[in-house]
Protein backbone atom coordinates (compact mmCIF):
# COMPACT_ATOMS: atom_id res chain seq x y z
CA UNK A 1 0.00 0.00 0.00
CA UNK A 2 1.18 3.52 -0.70
CA UNK A 3 0.60 5.80 2.28
CA UNK A 4 1.19 9.54 2.12
CA UNK A 5 1.69 12.02 4.93
CA UNK A 6 1.19 15.75 5.07
CA UNK A 7 4.01 17.67 6.76
CA UNK A 8 2.85 20.87 8.45
CA UNK A 9 0.80 20.26 11.60
CA UNK A 10 0.74 16.51 10.86
CA UNK A 11 4.42 15.53 11.15
CA UNK A 12 6.03 18.94 11.78
CA UNK A 13 5.08 21.68 14.23
CA UNK A 14 6.92 23.76 16.74
CA UNK A 15 4.32 23.80 19.48
CA UNK A 16 1.34 21.53 18.78
CA UNK A 17 2.70 18.13 19.87
CA UNK A 18 5.75 16.41 21.36
CA UNK A 19 8.76 16.19 19.05
CA UNK A 20 11.56 13.74 18.32
CA UNK A 21 14.92 14.52 19.90
CA UNK A 22 17.47 16.01 17.54
CA UNK A 23 21.21 15.48 17.30
CA UNK A 24 24.02 17.99 16.87
CA UNK A 25 24.02 17.65 13.08
CA UNK A 26 20.31 18.47 12.98
CA UNK A 27 20.82 21.47 15.27
CA UNK A 28 23.67 22.86 13.17
CA UNK A 29 21.77 22.47 9.89
CA UNK A 30 18.46 23.59 11.41
CA UNK A 31 16.63 20.43 10.47
CA UNK A 32 12.95 20.66 11.31
CA UNK A 33 11.77 18.58 14.24
CA UNK A 34 9.45 15.66 13.55
CA UNK A 35 6.46 14.64 15.64
CA UNK A 36 7.41 12.19 18.38
CA UNK A 37 7.15 8.54 17.27
CA UNK A 38 7.37 9.36 13.53
CA UNK A 39 10.59 7.33 13.30
CA UNK A 40 9.03 4.28 14.95
CA UNK A 41 5.88 4.58 12.82
CA UNK A 42 7.77 4.88 9.52
CA UNK A 43 10.01 1.92 10.37
CA UNK A 44 6.95 -0.18 11.23
CA UNK A 45 5.23 0.80 7.98
CA UNK A 46 8.37 -0.14 6.03
CA UNK A 47 8.56 -3.44 7.94
CA UNK A 48 5.01 -4.12 6.73
CA UNK A 49 6.15 -3.39 3.15
CA UNK A 50 4.22 -0.14 2.72
CA UNK A 51 5.60 2.68 0.61
CA UNK A 52 5.78 6.07 2.31
CA UNK A 53 5.15 9.25 0.36
CA UNK A 54 5.21 12.83 1.62
CA UNK A 55 2.44 14.97 0.10
CA UNK A 56 2.72 18.57 1.20
CA UNK A 57 1.43 21.88 -0.09
CA UNK A 58 4.58 23.57 1.15
CA UNK A 59 7.19 25.00 -1.17
CA UNK A 60 10.06 23.19 0.56
CA UNK A 61 12.34 21.58 -2.00
CA UNK A 62 12.21 17.84 -2.52
CA UNK A 63 15.89 17.58 -1.53
CA UNK A 64 15.32 19.52 1.72
CA UNK A 65 12.47 17.18 2.69
CA UNK A 66 14.47 14.09 1.72
CA UNK A 67 17.48 15.23 3.79
CA UNK A 68 15.29 16.03 6.78
CA UNK A 69 13.98 12.45 6.93
CA UNK A 70 17.40 11.00 6.12
CA UNK A 71 18.88 12.88 9.10
CA UNK A 72 16.46 10.92 11.33
CA UNK A 73 17.55 7.63 9.79
CA UNK A 74 14.36 7.07 7.82
CA UNK A 75 13.69 7.16 4.11
CA UNK A 76 10.64 8.10 2.12
CA UNK A 77 9.82 6.64 -1.26
CA UNK A 78 8.50 9.75 -2.99
CA UNK A 79 7.90 13.41 -2.25
CA UNK A 80 5.18 15.64 -3.69
CA UNK A 81 5.58 19.32 -2.87
CA UNK A 82 3.40 22.22 -4.01
CA UNK A 83 5.30 22.70 -7.27
CA UNK A 84 4.93 19.03 -8.27
CA UNK A 85 1.27 19.03 -7.20
CA UNK A 86 0.46 22.09 -9.33
CA UNK A 87 2.30 20.75 -12.41
CA UNK A 88 0.54 17.40 -12.13
CA UNK A 89 -2.96 18.89 -11.79
CA UNK A 90 -2.48 21.55 -14.46
CA UNK A 91 -4.29 19.71 -17.25
CA UNK A 92 -6.64 17.59 -15.14
CA UNK A 93 -9.34 20.19 -14.44
CA UNK A 94 -9.34 19.17 -10.77
CA UNK A 95 -9.28 21.88 -8.13
CA UNK A 96 -8.28 20.66 -4.71
CA UNK A 97 -5.42 21.14 -2.29
CA UNK A 98 -4.33 17.50 -2.59
CA UNK A 99 -5.28 14.73 -5.00
CA UNK A 100 -3.60 11.45 -3.94
CA UNK A 101 -5.07 9.26 -6.74
CA UNK A 102 -2.96 11.16 -9.28
CA UNK A 103 0.14 9.70 -7.60
CA UNK A 104 -1.32 6.20 -7.01
CA UNK A 105 -1.60 6.86 -3.28
CA UNK A 106 -3.95 4.47 -1.47
CA UNK A 107 -4.25 6.29 1.86
CA UNK A 108 -3.43 9.87 2.86
CA UNK A 109 -2.83 11.12 6.41
CA UNK A 110 -3.37 14.82 7.14
CA UNK A 111 -4.44 17.25 9.85
CA UNK A 112 -6.90 19.14 7.63
CA UNK A 113 -10.63 18.53 7.67
CA UNK A 114 -10.68 20.32 4.30
CA UNK A 115 -8.58 17.54 2.76
CA UNK A 116 -10.98 15.02 4.29
CA UNK A 117 -13.89 16.81 2.59
CA UNK A 118 -11.98 16.74 -0.71
CA UNK A 119 -11.44 13.01 -0.19
CA UNK A 120 -15.16 12.47 0.19
CA UNK A 121 -15.87 14.61 -2.89
CA UNK A 122 -13.24 13.01 -5.15
CA UNK A 123 -13.28 9.49 -3.70
CA UNK A 124 -9.91 9.07 -1.99
CA UNK A 125 -9.15 7.81 1.52
CA UNK A 126 -8.02 10.35 4.11
CA UNK A 127 -7.36 9.92 7.81
CA UNK A 128 -7.33 13.15 9.80
CA UNK A 129 -4.96 13.03 12.76
CA UNK A 130 -5.53 15.43 15.62
CA UNK A 131 -2.63 17.33 17.12
CA UNK A 132 -3.90 16.20 20.54
CA UNK A 133 -3.98 12.47 19.70
CA UNK A 134 -1.26 11.00 21.93
CA UNK A 135 -1.77 7.57 20.32
CA UNK A 136 -1.67 8.90 16.76
CA UNK A 137 0.62 6.12 15.52
CA UNK A 138 -1.81 3.46 16.75
CA UNK A 139 -4.70 5.37 15.18
CA UNK A 140 -2.88 5.15 11.84
CA UNK A 141 -1.82 1.52 12.17
CA UNK A 142 -5.40 0.47 13.09
CA UNK A 143 -6.79 2.38 10.09
CA UNK A 144 -4.54 0.73 7.52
Amino acid sequence: MIISFDLDDTLISNNKFDLEKINLFQKIFRIEKLRKDTIVLFKELKRRNHKIFIYTTSYRSVSKIKWMFYSYGISVDYIINQQKHQRSLLDKNIYCSKFPPLFNIDFHIDDSKGVQIEGEKYGFKVLVISETDKNWTQTILKSI
